[in-house]
């Protein structure tokens, strides 16, 4: 797993040192030789297990956001997306394919819960957002920080969901552009807000 140049301590799975031990271990015929006595996770097991925790996590803010009232002045289920917080972290330690994955199977779960469009609108935000906030994080010299990539992807975000609104209704919906700009540009600092205040939890569970 490699280190991502924007979120601090990401470490990676390294093997502990030999210690010797006056007495003997009983070694599990389930473990590989030289790894009685200790855990060994593979790391495509341990990849598995992060995408697990990850996918679940955005989908039970996703669900939380869904129980938000709708919003005054703001097109109908317009909401936060602080779920963004968990595929731009995603991004930036596990991998961009994996955060896009956690992205689209977030659209699955709106599909499912809240019909075809929904599915549309909720895969093509999320999959846009993540691939940006993706793409940012790994430049090497990134001068927007947790903050703006957070503005950029929520502003990827809504100007994906205002497309397909727009395909499916009417142009009329791009009236709502200059709110969902500044709606963006809070949530979007609100994501990279919370995601580096949380970074040192998530880097110890994953």
């Amino acid at each position: 797993m490699k280190k991502s140049p924007i979120l601090p301590g990401n470490k990676d799975a390294s093997p502990e040192k030999n210690t010797t031990d006056s007495r003997k271990r009983v070694q599990s015929p389930d473990m590989p030789s030289g790894a009685a006595g200790r855990l060994n996770i593979r790391p495509q097991t341990r990849r598995l297990t992060q995408l697990a925790f990850l996918g679940t996590l955005a989908l039970v803010i996703s669900g939380l956001e869904w129980m938000i009232p709708p919003l005054p002045m703001l097109p109908p289920g317009a909401k936060p997306g602080l779920s963004n917080i968990v595929t731009m972290f995603a991004a930036g330690s596990v991998g961009l394919i994996p955060a896009l994955v956690i992205a689209l199977i977030k659209g699955l779960f709106a599909g499912i819960t809240r019909g075809f469009t929904a599915f549309l609108m909720s895969a093509l935000g999320g999959l846009l957002s993540t691939l940006v906030m993706g793409l940012l994080l790994r430049c090497k010299a990134n001068p927007f920080g947790l903050v703006g990539v957070g503005i950029l992807g929520a502003v990827t975000h809504n100007a994906a969901q205002l497309l397909v609104a727009c395909a499916l209704t009417t142009p009329a919906v791009v009236g709502y552009a200059p709110i969902l700009l500044i709606f963006s540009l809070i949530t979007g600092t609100a994501t990279g807000l919370i995601l580096r205040a949380a970074l040192p939890a998530l880097n110890r569970l994953c």
